[in-house]
């Protein structure tokens, strides 16, 4: 496949974006961005100066002096904050609760939209989200909306969790991602929304092969109206 596009794939809190992105981005040989990382990264930097997270003037100062980098790894791409590596860290409970507070903030999202639309300029990205398609990549020529229930999402984040040896609740972990989504599709400022020529997904009763294959899929089709 000749052509080099952008590829948005958006969806709810554990509906398995990250996970797909990343095997779609290898399979094609497209670099992977993950924003939500991004967003984790600046939660998380903020929690550690220990700077009020509804302040957004702060936050916004603090980017001034951020650098976030991404690196390939396995099993997963490793995250950077101004040089140190912090890809368990944005992933701690406290981070993953906060981070739609910091979300929802315009100066926040104004600049790490500009870098995320930087780094797709030249096409050959996947890049997943919340409003990838309909806010940050308008343009992608590729739109997938993931879908899946709460009560898989939930069972997803608990396996995840145990994995790394972290006690969780699932009833608790239900509570949370239903929250998430309501903070996350009623925000201001670029609300987790399908984009209107977004292809819908349902994630529940698939396995990542399955959701992967689906995707190649529709990237096929898209290369063939080309």
């Amino acid at each position: 496949m000749n052509n080099k596009y952008q590829i948005a794939i958006d969806g709810p809190a554990s509906a398995g974006k990250s996970t797909v992105a990343k095997i779609v981005a290898k399979d094609l040989q497209y670099v992977y961005c993950d924003t939500g990382a991004m967003y984790r990264v600046v939660t998380l930097k903020a929690i550690q100066n220990g700077i009020d997270l509804n302040d957004e003037t702060k936050i916004s100062e603090m980017l001034n002096d951020t650098d976030i980098r991404f690196e390939l790894g396995e099993p997963v791409q490793k995250v950077f904050l101004d040089g140190n590596e912090v890809t368990e860290d944005i992933r701690q409970t406290n981070v993953t609760n906060s981070v739609s507070t910091i979300a929802a903030q315009k100066a926040v999202r104004e600049v790490l939209t500009n870098w995320q639309r930087d780094l797709a300029k030249n096409g050959g990205i996947v890049m997943d989200g919340r409003d990838i398609g309909s806010a940050v990549l308008p343009n992608a020529e590729v739109k997938i909306f993931l879908i899946a229930s709460v009560q898989e999402r939930a069972e997803r984040r608990y396996k995840e969790n145990i994995a790394k040896g972290m006690e969780t609740d699932l009833e608790q972990l239900k509570k949370e991602i239903e929250i998430r989504d309501h903070k996350d599709s009623t925000r201001k400022i670029s609300p987790l929304t399908k984009a209107s020529d977004a292809i819908e997904v349902d994630t529940t009763s698939m396995s990542i092969q399955d959701v992967v294959n689906e995707i190649l899929r529709i990237v096929e089709n898209a290369s063939k109206r080309k």
